[in-house]
């Protein structure tokens, strides 16, 4: 009887050494043992043994990128202006032992670290400043923090400030002003859309002005040169009018010294031709609308009349 209760003793001490001594770690985690209360060794994923009531699994935790919500808290800018600011942070755990032995909460560690860093890195910006320079937040806390937690073990791999949130009454302000910068640049773009107009009118009037001026020189000019081609024109028709007359006079001489030639009667047609003509003459310039005198001597027209008949006979001899 006591042979089979000790048997049935190290039968069931024996399970449970075994089934204590078993230890299971799943893919993308790792172990840390301890023997006797010092650091032993560290179990990979898979199946692993360990002594019982010897070792013992003192922290298992993943080796996988983690996030970190930090919460929202309140951030003082250098120019004294209230923000709440929160963030995200990625990290993973890079050494399990460091990250176990030298920090007692990991987590809270953390999160109080990222706190201070961002409101270190917000009290260095201004207000405006904390809207357009997140990217450099973000790049600085990464490298600080990184640096930070390398004695724990971690990498911080990414730091992102999720929401930079001003009070209310920093808010009415805030859209106060941007309401008189849109005013602003509002008015300017209106004074600067009339001045151009201005500009542009001006510039189309001053165009006109030298258009017109040019149209008006071409047009001068256009008409001086057609003048003169009028003036060359009219003397070449009077110098051509008067070549032709000349011309139709010598003919006519020819003529009235062939007839006279031919017939020598003629000469007494001609004389009485003459003198009617010359009477004819005056009896014209008489008529006319302007205020003449004609001074005419009655002895003079048969000297007249000889002196014309001398002229006639002349060109009948030469011929």
């Amino acid at each position: 009887m006591n042979e089979l209760f000790a048997l049935l003793f190290l039968l069931g001490f024996g399970g449970w050494g075994f089934a204590n001594s078993v230890r299971i770690v799943n893919q993308g985690k790792m172990a840390l043992v301890e023997r006797l209360g010092s650091y032993h060794r560290r179990l990979e994923p898979g199946l692993n043994l360990t002594l019982p009531l010897i070792e013992r699994v003192v922290f298992e935790e993943t080796i996988r990128e983690k996030v970190l919500d930090i919460p929202p808290q309140q951030c003082i800018t250098r120019d004294n202006v209230t923000i709440t600011v929160d963030a995200v942070i990625y990290w993973r755990i890079i050494d399990m032992e460091r990250a176990y032995y030298k920090v007692e909460n990991l987590t809270m560690a953390m999160t109080n670290l990222v706190q201070t860093q961002i409101r270190a890195e917000i009290g260095k910006l201004e207000l405006d400043e904390t809207f357009t320079a997140r990217t450099q937040i973000n790049e600085n806390l990464l490298r600080d923090l990184d640096i930070a937690t390398d004695p724990w073990g971690v990498k911080v791999t990414r730091v992102e400030l999720r929401d930079i949130a001003p009070s209310q009454a920093v808010k009415d302000s805030m859209e106060l002003q941007m309401s008189a910068e849109r005013k602003r640049r509002a008015a300017i773009l209106t004074s600067e859309g009339e001045r151009e107009a201005a500009i542009n009118s001006a510039r189309g009037k001053a165009e006109a002005q030298v258009l017109t001026a040019e149209a008006e020189q071409k047009a001068a000019i256009l008409a001086a040169e057609a003048q003169q081609k009028v003036v060359v024109l009219r003397a070449q028709a009077e110098r051509q009018d008067q070549i032709l007359r000349a011309q139709g006079t010598a003919e006519a001489m020819k003529i009235i010294a062939a007839a006279l030639r031919e017939d020598p009667q003629a000469k007494e047609a001609l004389q009485f031709l003459l003198a009617q003509g010359y009477l004819d003459m005056g009896r014209t310039i008489g008529h006319s609308n302007s205020s003449k005198v004609l001074f005419i001597d009655p002895s003079s027209i048969p000297a007249t009349i000889e002196g014309v008949k001398s002229l006639i006979e002349q060109p009948s001899r030469e011929v």
